[in-house]
């Protein structure tokens, strides 16, 4: 196992199986070809082909969009094709979150195989002039990845929330960080991957941020979403990355990126120049 095999794990896909899923002449993901056949029980909002899904052309406007494909989810949750409902929506887009078309609830994103946007925050701190960083372990009762490792504060952005709200309600939510020193987090970047799942595709986008956090801040889960904390060196970390599967899949990414921001990668390392440019895979839909 090695650094690389983590982004690797977050880029297998073909689509031989997909089919691309377009509003307004504009793709905006791909949708498996099982869960397409199923649509096509509501031809006035999918127009199924054999080659594609398109949004029915006479649904215009963003507020009917997201009602009528709204309607479609909620009967293919009464009918168990899915799983379960999570109550926020996300921005369908070929492009930024302020140019989305419609929205769609959360738990739906994958099946449609649309980008997701979202927050991960590294929460560091300096011990005697030794770099270390604050790692979560999930929840056992999670319904994606419980038991995992994770960065000390992550979530998806729903549509129409501004990135520092919702990154300060993410802060408190997770670890208990107040609003005025979740301000002072510093934003990185942004890691995208594409990675095909069981529930469909996920071209997703990861905004990142750094945090450095008092010596004796001690992160409290709000929300039951965390089992406990863990404040670990660098290395310890960077070990866990590159030897083992404890983190959730993409949260791997993140510490890699935190890793060669900080110069615990350099570019000495053999895989530097193919991890660098795994990180960071073409915004295609």
């Amino acid at each position: 196992m090695s650094y690389l095999h983590q982004i690797k794990a977050c880029n297998g896909y073909t689509l031989k199986d997909f089919r691309p899923f377009y509003v307004d002449e504009v793709q905006v993901g791909h949708i498996r070809s099982s869960f397409a056949e199923k649509l096509q029980s509501w031809p006035a909002v999918f127009r199924v082909t054999p080659a594609a899904v398109y949004l029915a052309p006479d649904l215009r406007s963003f507020a009917t969009r997201t009602e009528k494909v709204k309607d479609v989810l909620k009967a293919l949750l009464e009918k168990g094709i899915l799983p379960r409902w999570h109550g926020e929506e996300y921005p369908v887009t070929a492009s930024s979150r302020e140019a989305a078309l419609f929205a769609i609830d959360r738990g739906a994103a994958p099946y449609f195989g649309i980008r997701a946007f979202g927050q991960h925050l590294n929460g560091f701190v300096y011990d005697g002039g030794q770099l270390k960083i604050w790692i979560g372990r999930r929840s056992p009762t999670k319904w994606n990845a419980p038991d995992k490792l994770d960065n000390l504060v992550a979530g998806g952005v729903p549509h129409g929330v501004p990135l520092g709200e919702n990154l300060a309600k993410e802060c408190w939510e997770e670890a208990a960080i107040p609003s005025d020193l979740a301000a002072q987090a510093i934003p990185v970047g942004y890691i995208s991957y594409r990675m095909e799942t069981a529930q469909g595709f996920k071209p997703d986008v990861m905004y990142c941020y750094d945090l450095e956090l008092p010596s004796d801040f001690m992160p409290q889960c709000q929300d039951g979403e965390v089992e406990e904390f863990y404040l670990w060196p660098m290395e310890k970390v960077a070990a866990l990355v590159r030897e083992t599967h404890s983190f959730k899949k993409n949260c791997n990414l993140v510490v890699i990126d935190f890793l060669i921001r900080r110069g615990f990668i350099t570019p000495e390392h053999p895989d530097y120049l193919e991890m660098v440019a795994g990180l960071r895979v073409p915004l295609e839909a």
